[in-house]
């Protein structure tokens, strides 16, 4: 029986985890070939408020980071091996271009659009009474808007963020170029973040100019679509660059 848990959030938005930080934290744990029991909680749950953590008998390690930290610690795994120095700072530069940068245009777009807001993270009040349910939609929008504000992205218009966030898309697309993985041929630490943040970019659930983008990139979707068939085999993934039949 595993000793390891991850929790996570759940399935939604046509992802295998709604939280690219779990999804990418659960490839980790598979990349390090341990075992694991997945358990869904929500972030007020968490130890830091946030999610994904993992339990690891009688210690508690919060943030996709510090979990890989802890099982490359932990169980003498080297998910860069083979990656020289001057790799290993491209993979760790490539990490914060993600989740600093795209992973918040990502969210603007999820979030504050309208459209999308409705048809997504709206439904997470949904369990609420009809009178509370409004009140708890604007209450979390607020609060993800005053986020952003704060991280900066949210303070430009719907324009800029879409040409900031292609900006970053078409700089993975570059790094990426005809290579089955980011650092080459053999998968590595940084392949658990890129898979995990484009395929919340790039799910079809949501119209954005984000998905739009990678679409565009098709090395980007081969990327996805291989990574995805590896680690979540039992997902029903959908082509992105498909057109939606009538």
């Amino acid at each position: 029986m595993p000793s390891l848990i991850l929790y996570a959030t759940r399935p939604a938005f046509g992802l295998p985890d709604s939280s690219p930080f779990v999804m990418k934290a659960e490839v980790q744990l598979q990349m390090a070939g341990l075992a694991y029991d997945k358990v869904a909680s929500i972030p007020p749950q968490a130890p830091n408020g946030k999610l994904p953590y993992l339990v690891d008998g009688e210690e508690t390690i919060s943030d996709s980071t510090f979990i890989r930290a802890h099982i490359e610690r932990s169980y003498g795994i080297d998910l860069d091996a083979g990656l020289d120095a001057r790799q290993r700072a491209e993979a760790w530069a490539i990490e914060r271009l993600l989740e600093d940068h795209l992973y918040f245009a990502m969210v603007w777009f999820r979030w504050i659009d309208p459209d999308n807001f409705a048809k997504g993270p709206s439904q997470f009040a949904s369990g609420a009474t009809e009178i509370e349910r409004g009140q708890m939609r604007r209450m979390l929008q607020d609060r993800k808007q005053a986020d952003l504000r704060a991280q900066g992205i949210g303070r430009h218009t719907p324009d800029q963020i879409a040409t900031l966030g292609e900006r970053s898309i078409d700089a993975l697309a570059r790094l990426l170029g005809d290579r089955r993985h980011l650092m080459g041929e053999a998968s590595s630490g940084v392949d658990a973040t890129a898979f995990a943040m484009l395929a919340g970019v790039s799910t079809p659930f949501f119209d954005t100019p984000l998905r739009r983008a990678v679409e565009a990139r098709p090395n980007l979707v081969d990327y996805v679509e291989r990574m995805m068939r590896r680690h979540f085999p039992g997902h029903a993934w959908v082509d992105s660059t498909q057109p939606t039949p009538a």
